[in-house]
């Protein structure tokens, strides 16, 4: 068999493989968070958030409610050299943002139930 022909029987087998997972995969909530960062978001992002005093006295002068807070962790970039990843407990993340053009870098105590967010600093 020419190569021609196995290129061709291999590329309709993966086209019809495609239409397959989309046709199964359509609608669902299916996501590839394979990387640290996308991993990390997402686990603070699907737990409970406190804030400190300070973050929420922020939060009241900037207009940020608690959606926004959960928006700017899920979908901000964790700086890995500046996280305390090394402690046994809770582990400090610092997320970096931007919200309305402005950059916002977060810290972030990752627990195994809750999250809390220690600063927001607005650039």
């Amino acid at each position: 068999m020419k190569f021609i022909h196995r290129l061709g029987y291999y590329l309709g087998g993966f086209a019809i493989g495609l239409i397959i997972l989309m046709f199964f995969l359509n609608g669902k909530d299916a996501s590839c968070d394979y990387g640290p960062n996308a991993r990390t978001t997402k686990n603070i992002a699907s737990k409970t958030l406190k804030y400190s005093e300070d973050v929420a006295i922020t939060m009241n002068n900037r207009d940020i409610d608690t959606i926004i807070a959960k928006q700017l962790i899920r979908y901000g970039d964790v700086d890995f050299s500046e996280s305390e990843t090394e402690r046994d407990s809770c582990k400090v993340y610092h997320i970096e943002n931007s919200y309305k053009d402005i950059p916002v870098i977060l810290k972030v105590e990752n627990c195994d139930s809750i999250a809390t967010v220690l600063k927001m600093m607005f650039k």
